[in-house]
């Protein structure tokens, strides 16, 4: 197993390997007031709803609880929401920070929060921030360059990712430079209608991601929302590694076998003290 762990840490640095950060890396993550960090989608659901479950129907997915929270309360009361859970003081991953010390020069972080962005502050880097419901651009992203000088995100046209040395990619949105999600059913109806377009990626990660390897970290394949985003971000992969020590479901098994992957049967908790 440590053979393939060094593997993997040469794969991230030549760049052949991509990190794909999900929700399950916030498994031990409090924050500073002791609070979990919603890490399943059980506990996002919690987290939304003051700490109180809501019916079996809602309970099933997370995008379906807040889609019934959007539809009582409205789309602004959503955003403020979720910008609230992400912006609370806590602490970078240990797996974060070891993945950013690969340096790899493509990330993607399905999560919300903002700590990448932070471990980045102090070097160049482009960030793209998945969108939904545009009613003016078929393109569901926005891609901004981060000034180190000055410590902020410009807005900017996708030719900039031409010279980037490094991408952040959010396509479930994130609180900077804008509050902005991902999160309800309607959003990612229309985030999938139009990543099945082609509309959800800049024209250079499509050639970019060819032939690339994935890592997927803290990523569930037990729902259908979450395989779909996986493939549609990962098209043309040639394989990669999903780190579980969670028995796979019949779902989650074909979605493995179908992109090649590797499961490397371990937690996270144990995945990170091999690797660093």
């Amino acid at each position: 197993m440590n053979e393939l762990i060094q593997t993997i840490k040469k794969e991230l640095r030549n760049q052949t390997t991509v990190p794909y950060f999900g929700l399950g890396i916030f498994k031990d993550t409090k924050t500073k007031d002791g609070e979990q960090m919603p890490y399943d989608s059980d506990s996002m659901i919690l987290t939304m709803n003051d700490g109180k479950p809501m019916s079996q129907r809602l309970m099933f997915e997370y995008s379906r609880a807040a889609m019934h929270l959007e539809q009582r309360r409205g789309v602004d009361y959503m955003t403020q929401l979720i910008n609230h859970i992400y912006t609370k003081p806590f602490e970078a991953t240990s797996l974060q920070k070891a993945i950013n010390d690969m340096a790899p020069n493509y990330i993607i972080d399905t999560n919300r929060d903002t700590k990448i962005q932070e471990l980045l502050a102090f070097e160049p880097h482009c960030l793209i921030i998945g969108k939904s419901r545009l009613m003016a651009d078929k393109n569901r992203y926005e891609v901004y360059e981060y000034d180190v000088e000055n410590k902020k995100y410009f807005l900017v046209e996708d030719e900039v990712l031409d010279t980037a040395k490094k991408i952040l990619f959010k396509p479930m949105g994130s609180p900077l430079p804008n509050p902005s999600f991902v999160i309800s059913d309607a959003d990612y109806v229309d985030w999938l209608t139009e990543a099945m377009g082609g509309f959800a990626l800049p024209p250079i990660l499509k050639t970019y991601r060819k032939a690339k390897k994935y890592l997927f970290l803290g990523t569930y394949f037990d729902r259908d929302t979450d395989r779909m985003v996986a493939n549609e971000l990962t098209l043309d992969l040639e394989g990669g590694y999903v780190v579980t020590d969670q028995e796979l479901g019949k779902k989650e098994k074909k979605f493995v076998e179908k992109h090649n992957l590797e499961v490397i049967n371990m937690s996270l908790e144990n995945f990170i003290q091999e690797f660093i």
